[in-house]
């Protein structure tokens, strides 16, 4: 390719990738996938390493960030960037509603603008003939930082401007923030790596901007969102700061879909407290709503005082993070085992309640944190997340403090705690035997893939254990239906009913049993591959640990927790209690016997009318296959009951052997894998 065709295609390359990314972080309605995307950039980058003088500042390529500074120059703001008086209730705002009026004199009707207030951190973007040449922080309003490489990596901040219209010196002002989600991705990826951990969002994003090699900053889910134009040379173009927003948005720019133009102060309120009802629903985290007359003429006309606009205010919403002082730390077991050390509080408002309850969630996290008891804490709280403790206030921190030492037994019934090796959840070895876990246990007993006693919900199980029926899962074949129909919301009909459904699942099979006992880690497939291998319960009851480790797909950890729960007196009572108690199971087809489906992939699809796909599944994993849930090229046969849909078509279209129920019957029958 010539040098003229080079040249030809990198400006094609280069507005091709502009208007990408403008459906992309602006419209949120990109073309072309993201593999598109992505080719079309390397080409850029393979022609810009060809001919290195080719390339501009306005060039995609330049996102990626560039060698880094040994410090950040200063910028000195031609128009300074203040800041907003605040208002923290309603008749805050309607004393600032009528300031406004009356500065204005003349009773001239107007509009306010109401947008989100961003949790970031605000900047300026000073663009000349379209073209981006600086980024700068706020500062201290007169003064900030040059930032310029930065800000280039940040894919929803224009390179090059779009559309027409916009004039040859432009300075547009705006809040850079992270998304949630990207807070949330690298926090988590610097806990894996024992990285910095940030305490918030508006953290992150002033941390991710200050970075002196702008290739780290290239690597930080960025946004920018635009909130108005510091200044414009030659004539107005539009009347209004919602028109300007609007211009923007046409030039490339990524503007608050929240925006909205009222027409009264009544109508702002309404407009704060939707947005504080659906504040945490949002993407991205705010601390209050800015509302500004819309018109630029009365803008000016009401003017600034030193330090803000009279134009502008800032309604708060209740602070998401307080200090306060950490008191003690208890222990708490949840319905899992699991142990949360839960931080105990001098109780501070924060988030819209008074709280004096924090968690604290495990041990690696006090560790990273280096909290102690009698240190001041950061505590925050976002709508209904449990409130956390996110910092320690070091400079705070007295003679007096404490370490918090992990307990080594249940604080309830005072089983070892274990941890296991890569985990950092201490949970109680109790089992069956712990009072935390005992409602949880009985509901996953019920359950329909365990004993599948139908009827016995949720509300139930806990009614029984609060009124002191049950005790344990064998207690659930010693209630009558007098006991029952004499629970709240109970009657004779529906006791009657839930001791037939308990009685009918005394009849159950081995893998459903070993299942339903709740043993960590130990799901249905891993039932069902121990009920194969060791064929009844006392073989596998009695096995070590090695014996367990020879089961497939069970290692080490698996076989821990198997060993460890059936060397528990206790649960080998509740075990024993169960089986004297009428539970019981056809004996199990010890693995080596005959498995005429052993290798084979089956699928199961539409409705059976002589048993539920369960109970099939459960028939065909018995003779050795693997029942999956979607059709491919190595699915050996598909049975196809009433009202099989794309699955059955899928089959057909890829030659796969399909049967109905009736051809599924007459399997069963010739292998002898009926019960």
């Amino acid at each position: 390719m010539s040098d003229i065709s080079q040249r030809e295609r990198l400006l094609a390359l280069r507005e091709q990738l502009h208007k990408h990314s403008y459906q992309y972080y602006v419209l949120d309605a990109p073309q072309i996938p993201d593999v598109e995307y992505d080719r079309l950039f390397n080409e850029l980058l393979d022609i810009e390493a060809a001919h290195p003088d080719w390339q501009t500042d306005d060039s995609p390529s330049q996102r990626v960030g560039a060698a880094p500074l040994s410090s950040f120059s200063q910028v000195r703001h031609e128009t300074p960037m203040l800041s907003l008086d605040n208002v923290f209730s309603e008749d805050e705002l309607l004393d600032f509603d009528r300031r406004v009026k009356s500065r204005l004199e003349d009773g001239a009707e107007f509009s306010y603008a109401c947008e989100p207030k961003l949790d970031g951190i605000a900047v300026s973007l000073l663009y000349v003939d379209g073209v981006l040449v600086r980024g700068a922080t706020r500062g201290d309003g007169r003064v900030g930082e040059d930032i310029t490489q930065n800000v280039k990596t940040i894919s929803s901040i224009p390179l090059k401007l779009q559309g027409e219209g916009w004039p040859d010196e432009l300075e547009v002002r705006g809040e850079i923030y992270m998304p949630r989600a990207g807070f949330e991705r690298i926090n988590e990826l610097a806990r894996e790596t024992d990285g910095k951990v940030f305490v918030n969002p508006r953290n992150a994003a002033a941390g991710s901007l200050r970075q002196l090699d702008s290739r780290i900053t290239a690597k930080r889910p960025l946004e920018m969102s635009c909130y108005g134009i510091a200044q414009q040379e030659g004539e107005a173009l539009f009347a209004s700061h919602s028109e300007g927003l609007q211009r923007l948005r046409e030039w490339g720019f990524l503007v608050s879909p929240e925006l909205r133009v009222v027409s009264s102060i009544a109508d702002c309120v309404d407009y704060y407290q939707s947005l504080l009802q659906r504040r945490d629903g949002l993407a991205y985290d705010i601390d209050g709503i800015v509302f500004k007359v819309d018109s630029l003429a009365l803008q000016a006309k009401l003017g600034f005082v030193s330090r803000a606009p009279r134009w502008a205010i800032a309604h708060k919403f209740p602070a998401q993070e307080e200090i306060t002082l950490l008191r003690d730390v208890e222990f708490q077991v949840g319905r899992t085992g699991a142990v949360t050390p839960v931080a105990k509080l001098e109780p501070v408002f924060v988030g819209g309640v008074t709280v004096s309850n924090a968690s604290l969630h495990n041990f690696d996290e006090i560790e990273r944190l280096g909290v102690m008891i009698g240190d001041y804490v950061v505590v925050r709280r976002a709508g209904d997340v449990i409130p956390q403790i996110v910092q320690v206030v070091l400079d705070r921190r007295t003679k007096g403090t404490e370490e918090i030492i992990a307990p080594v037994k249940c604080p309830v019934c005072e089983s070892l705690l274990e941890r296991a090796p890569g985990e950092a959840v201490l949970r109680c070895s109790g089992g069956l035997v712990c009072g935390a876990q005992r409602k949880e246990a009985i509901k996953h007993f019920a359950s329909r893939k365990a004993m599948d006693i139908d009827g016995l919900g949720d509300k139930l199980v806990e009614q029984f254990v609060d009124a002191g029926l049950i005790n344990t899962v064998a207690d659930l074949y010693l209630l009558s239906v007098e006991q029952i129909a004499n629970l709240d919301r109970m009657g004779q009909k529906s006791a009657e009913n839930l001791i037939a459904a308990i009685e009918k699942s005394k009849t159950t099979t081995l893998p459903r049993f070993l299942y339903s006992l709740g043993i960590r880690e130990v799901g249905e497939a891993t039932a069902l591959n121990l009920a194969r291998h060791f064929g009844a319960l006392p073989e596998l009851m009695s096995a070590s640990e090695d014996m367990l480790i020879e089961v497939e797909d069970v290692g080490p950890i698996v076989a821990s927790h198997l060993h460890a729960f059936f060397a528990t007196e206790f649960n080998r009572d509740v075990v024993k209690q169960l089986c004297d108690r009428g539970v019981h199971w056809p004996a199990a087809q010890k693995q080596g016997g005959a498995q005429p489906l052993a290798g084979q992939t089956w699928v199961l699809t539409g409705n059976l009318e002589s048993m539920t796909r369960g109970e099939a599944k459960e028939k065909l994993q018995a003779l050795g296959a693997k029942v999956a849930g979607s059709v491919s090229a190595k699915t050996d046969c598909v049975a196809a009951g009433v009202s099989a849909g794309s699955k059955l078509a899928k089959a057909e279209a890829l030659g796969i052997k399909v049967i109905d129920e009736q051809g599924l019957l007459k399997v069963f029958a010739d292998v002898g894998g009926g019960e």
